[in-house]
């Protein structure tokens, strides 16, 4: 008995130590357990559930389509192109068909087969890219491709890329996009994140095998198209600059770039605004100057080569109008002349008496005139553009009222254009101004501006007063077209009166018909402008100048500005802004005024210089002919024997001088060519004579043919060219008198 209860009393202790163990062992077990659960619902929560989600779910990215960039008639200036990405899913692909993939893709879309290879081997990834921005010719022959060989895993996305249908066309107002259609310059990047709009999603849930479900559990979000843009731009008048100012650039050989603007002085809309030389959007990471790529190419050193490369980009992607610094010159002579007559410093029947030179403390400042212009009114200083005369005017007028002037005019701030990049002035303040310093910048140099600041500052002097903000787009635009928001900002503040404003338009335009600013003359138009020349004074170079003008009209109620500044003129007509930059002003005044329907008022001297539109003779006995074109203001000639004018030239709805003489044939086959004389150095009455004898008709540009000094600088068609007799010879006059 003893010995059986002690047996079963052993047995019992094992049994319950085993089930203590077990118990402790189970404890321990669901323990652990629970630990791993508080450790992956708890501590790792996020981690799991992004692992899960991903497991799970498979979610694809939607392109958004990037808006359009319109000019202010909603011609288009830049468009999203709907391209393809080609990608592999090697998740979803078979490793059988790799080789065959890779090969296949390789040649269809030119890129590295063993690449194709590597993103193929990478198994748990369902979005491996292989090309963006695939046109779809292309996008078409990878799709046969994969349905001729039962492909899976090779996709294709509809994506977006950008395009600039009118090429080098306004490249720095534009700028220009990246591979991800990011913007990278110009309105791209300022107005990036309203262009860009939103991206959509497709969430698919996938079974366990990884595969799509179906679209029965696919959630899409729609992608949201950008704004476009509405811009101020005017494409016509924006192709009016370009041309002439590339033509003017060559002609000149400047060195370091050239700049127009033309601005809407009553709202400060950019109506155009050129850098010369300009790149393509479409391909702006090729440089412009060959000569220059071919230069960079040939540095052996494989990191400065490319460091170089990289630097000469970004001076090409420059808008100089917006990111450059530079001294005006003698064009800012116009917000002095403003600030005096304001302040009262100075006034009309204030006088002057120019010796050539003016010695300020230690410093000798030199007039453009050498020898002097002796005694002068306050308004002919501004028309003679007499430094003497404006260090007076600045020192009379004191730093403290010099700066508060400067500060409303804008120019120790930025404008606010909508561009990126813009540069603050560098500027002399009533604190670190000296005699020396005030007297320099009065006459526009010393302080440092931007191109955009000038004409803004030009504007305000002669738009009643009124500072802008200078701006390019107008109207912020749903993909339907609806105006979403304008931003046409509104006046900042006044600056001058309006009857100083009123003066300062009489003396610009005084100075066009009878001052250094004759280059820029237009019959018909009441154009004022101020020319500039001013020295570089940061570089080694003696010849280092910057020719600028500025011109307004029409000045008895102004509507435009235009500015045209050359940076390191190098050609034989030399650097003053007056003879470079004055006749691009008149020549773009010529054809933006009537494009705007300014209708031309021609004086009774002005007369020669007024346009007619030749009338149709066709038909006409040629006595009737005679008598119809004598009613508009113009003369006849008659070849062949006939009486009946079977055809004429130049032709009918030909725009014409007043006074031409239009050529009626009255036969069949009869010509009658003349060979064009070297016109060149001529003075206008010469010009006339010689055209008129050989039954050419003229049409006068450039300075006021009435003016003592003016001879032809220009002319089309070129000497020794043929033409029918009645054509119409384009001369283009200049007066090479003005220092300035």
């Amino acid at each position: 008995m003893d010995n059986n209860k002690r047996n079963q009393t052993a047995v019992t202790n094992s049994i319950r130590q085993r089930t203590i163990v077990l118990a402790g062992v189970a404890m321990l077990c669901f323990a652990v357990v629970v630990a791993n659960m508080f450790r992956i619902q708890i501590l790792n929560y996020e981690k799991y559930k992004t692992l899960a989600t991903q497991i799970q779910l498979r979610e694809t990215e939607l392109s958004a389509k990037r808006g359009v960039i319109y000019d202010a008639n909603m011609k288009v200036l830049a468009q999203s192109a709907t391209v393809w990405t080609i990608f592999v899913s090697p998740a979803e692909s078979d490793e059988e068909q790799h080789e065959l993939i890779a090969r296949g893709l390789s040649e269809i879309l030119e890129v590295d087969k063993e690449t194709v290879l590597k993103k193929l081997q990478k198994t748990a990834s369902y979005y491996e890219v292989v090309k963006q921005k695939v046109d779809k010719p292309v996008a078409d022959k990878v799709s046969e491709f994969c349905n001729e060989n039962d492909i899976v895993g090779v996709n294709i996305a509809e994506d977006y890329k950008r395009y600039y249908p009118y090429g080098n066309f306004a490249a720095t107002i534009l700028g220009f996009c990246g591979s991800d259609n990011q913007g990278l310059a110009g309105l791209e990047s300022y107005y990036d994140e309203e262009l860009t709009g939103e991206k959509g999603r497709i969430i698919s849930a996938k079974n366990g095998l990884g595969l799509d479900m179906g679209v029965d559990y696919e959630i899409m979000n729609e992608s949201k198209d950008g704004y476009s843009l509405q811009t101020t731009i005017d494409e016509t008048i924006q192709h009016y600059l370009e041309k002439r100012l590339k033509l003017a650039a060559e002609e000149h050989k400047v060195e370091e770039g050239s700049v127009g603007i033309v601005m809407n002085v009553k709202t400060g809309a950019i109506l155009a605004m050129a850098v010369y030389p300009a790149f393509d959007p479409n391909d702006p990471y090729t440089l412009v100057d060959s000569r220059l790529y071919e230069s960079l190419m040939s540095i052996e050193n494989d990191e400065e080569r490319t460091r170089a490369i990289s630097r000469a980009r970004q001076k090409q992607w420059r808008n100089k109008a917006v990111n450059d610094l530079y001294e005006p010159g003698s064009v800012f002579k116009i917000v002095t002349a403003s600030a005096a007559l304001d302040s009262g410093s100075s006034s009309l029947a204030s006088t002057f008496n120019c010796t050539g030179s003016v010695k300020v403390e230690d410093t000798v400042m030199r007039c453009s005139q050498t020898y002097g212009h002796g005694f002068e009114t306050f308004s002919q200083a501004l028309i003679n553009s007499c430094n003497p005369a404006f260090i007076d005017i600045g020192l009379t007028m004191g730093k403290e009222t010099f700066y508060d002037y400067f500060y409303s005019f804008g120019l120790a701030e930025k404008t606010g254009i909508d561009l990126p990049g813009e540069q603050k002035s560098i500027y002399y303040t009533d604190k670190t101004h000296t005699n020396v310093s005030l007297a320099s910048c009065a006459f526009g140099q010393s302080n440092k501006i931007t191109p955009i600041q000038m004409i803004t500052a030009v504007a305000t002097a002669v738009n009643g007063g009124n500072l802008v903000t200078p701006h390019l787009v107008s109207n912020l635009l749903d993909s339907e077209g609806n105006v979403v928001e304008e931003l046409t900002p509104p006046v900042r503040r006044q600056v001058i009166s309006e009857d100083v404003s009123r003066t300062i338009c009489s003396i610009l335009q005084e100075n066009v018909k009878n001052g250094n600013g004759k280059n820029a003359y237009v019959a018909g138009y009441r154009i004022g402008g101020k020319s500039g020349t001013s020295q570089k004074l940061d570089t080694e170079r003696e010849d280092d100048y910057i020719a600028s003008f500025v011109g307004v009209a029409p000045c008895d109620d102004p509507e435009i500005a235009i500015l045209i500044l050359f940076d390191t003129p190098m050609g034989e007509s030399g650097y003053y802004g007056g003879q470079l930059a004055g006749p691009v002003v008149g020549g773009l005044m010529g054809e933006v005024l009537p494009y705007l329907g300014i209708e031309p008022v021609y004086s009774a001297d002005e007369q020669s210089r007024a346009n007619v539109i030749v009338s149709s003779i066709t038909g006409y006995n040629i006595t009737d002919a005679a008598v119809k074109l004598q009613r508009a203001g113009l003369k006849v000639k008659t070849v062949g024997s006939g009486d009946t004018v079977i055809s004429q030239y130049p032709a009918y709805g030909t725009s014409v001088a007043a006074g031409s003489t239009i050529i009626a044939y009255t036969e069949e086959g009869a010509s009658s060519m003349v060979t064009v004389p070297d016109l060149v150095g001529k003075n206008p009455s010469a010009t006339y004579s010689a055209l008129t004898a050989l039954g050419l008709n003229i049409k006068e540009e450039g300075a006021y043919s009435g003016n003592s000094g003016v001879t032809v600088s220009a002319q089309s068609p070129a000497a020794g060219d043929k033409v029918p007799m009645g054509t119409v010879v384009t001369v283009t006059y200049m007066d090479k008198s003005s220092l300035e």
